[in-house]
C-alpha cells in the first residue's frame, strides 16, 4: 500500500494528523450536557414536590412571614360591619370565624364570605382585610316582601322570588299575603305590576296565584282584581283609571275581570248596579 509523500514526512518528524469527527458527535458535548442537567434537575424537582418537601418548605416560610408580621401589629383588632340589620351578631362573628389577636394574613377572606353568604339573611357579602388590624364586611341583607302561604305553614319570600329561611315572622305582619305552588318566583313580576299604580297597591292585602297562570288580586275591602295572564299592567292601570273617575271600588262590587282587553266584568251583590251600561262595560 503506497502512503503519500507527505504522509511520510509527516510520520518521520513525529506528527500525526488529526482525526476527523462527524458535526453530530462534535456537538454532543455542549448540547447534552445542558439537557442531561435539565433532565435530572426535572427528575429531582418531580421528586421533591410528589414528596412533600416543596410543599413543606414553602408552608414554614409561609408560616413564619405571618407570625413574624404578626408580632410587628398585623393583627386583628377591629372588625367592622356595614349593612347589618336582621342578621344576628353571633351568628355573623361565627360565620366570620376570626377572633382580636388572630394574624390578620392568616384569616382567609374569601372562605369567611362564603360561611357569612350562607346566613339566612344574607343575600351577598365582600369581605376585606384592611391593614394593619381590621377587617371589614359589607353585607346586603334579604328584603322580605311577602309572607308565602302553604299547607304546611307559612314562609317570608324576599324582593328576588326566593324563601327566607326563618321561623320568626315577628314585625312581618302587614307584608302582603301570596298563595300558590308557584307563587314566591313570580313574586318580583307582581310587584312590578302592584307599584306601577301607587293608590291601588296600598289597598292589596293578599294576591291568589291561578293555576300557574295569572293572579287573582284581593283588597283591602274584600273585592277580587282578576288579572289577566297577558298584560296584566295595562289591566291594573285600566282598573286605576276607572277608579279615579267612577270610584267603583267604594261600590257594592264581590268581583273585578279584567281578564279581557276591551271590557271590564263586575260582579255584584245581586239587585245591585254599579256602572251604567255602556260599550266596553257588563254587568
Amino acid at each position: 500500500m503506497r502512503i503519500p509523500k507527505g504522509e511520510k514526512n509527516d510520520r518521520k518528524k513525529g506528527r500525526s494528523r488529526r482525526r476527523a469527527n462527524p458535526i453530530w458527535r462534535r456537538r454532543i458535548l455542549p448540547i447534552g450536557l445542558p439537557v442531561l442537567l435539565a433532565i435530572s434537575m426535572c427528575g429531582s424537582g418531580w421528586w421533591l414536590w410528589h414528596s412533600g418537601t416543596v410543599q413543606g418548605w414553602g408552608q414554614a416560610i409561609q408560616d413564619s412571614a405571618i407570625t413574624a408580621s404578626a408580632e410587628v401589629g398585623f393583627r386583628v383588632n377591629e372588625v367592622l360591619v356595614v349593612g347589618r340589620e336582621r342578621t344576628k351578631r353571633e351568628d355573623l362573628l361565627r360565620a366570620v370565624g376570626v377572633r382580636r389577636g388572630t394574624a390578620i394574613f392568616a384569616f382567609d377572606p374569601d372562605a369567611a364570605r362564603m360561611r357569612i353568604e350562607a346566613l339566612t339573611w344574607v343575600r351577598e357579602a365582600s369581605v376585606e382585610r384592611r391593614l394593619p388590624d381590621t377587617v371589614l364586611l359589607r353585607l346586603v341583607e334579604r328584603r322580605p316582601m311577602a309572607l308565602w302561604q302553604r299547607d304546611d305553614g307559612f314562609s317570608l319570600v324576599d324582593n328576588q322570588g326566593e324563601v327566607i329561611r326563618d321561623e320568626d315572622f315577628g314585625g312581618f305582619g302587614g307584608l302582603l299575603l301570596v298563595v300558590g305552588a308557584d307563587a314566591p318566583r313570580h313574586i318580583p313580576e307582581l310587584f312590578r305590576v302592584l307599584e306601577s299604580q301607587p293608590d291601588l297597591e296600598k289597598r292589596v292585602s293578599a294576591a291568589v296565584r291561578v293555576g300557574g297562570r295569572r293572579w287573582n288580586v284581593h283588597l283591602d275591602n274584600g273585592v277580587s282584581v282578576q288579572l289577566p295572564e297577558e298584560g296584566s299592567s295595562s289591566a291594573w292601570a285600566k282598573l286605576a283609571e276607572i277608579e279615579k273617575s267612577q270610584h267603583i271600588l267604594s261600590r257594592d262590587v264581590q268581583v273585578l275581570d279584567l281578564r279581557f282587553p276591551d271590557r271590564l266584568i263586575v260582579s255584584t251583590t245581586p239587585g245591585k248596579e254599579v256602572l251604567p251600561r255602556s260599550r266596553g262595560q257588563e254587568t
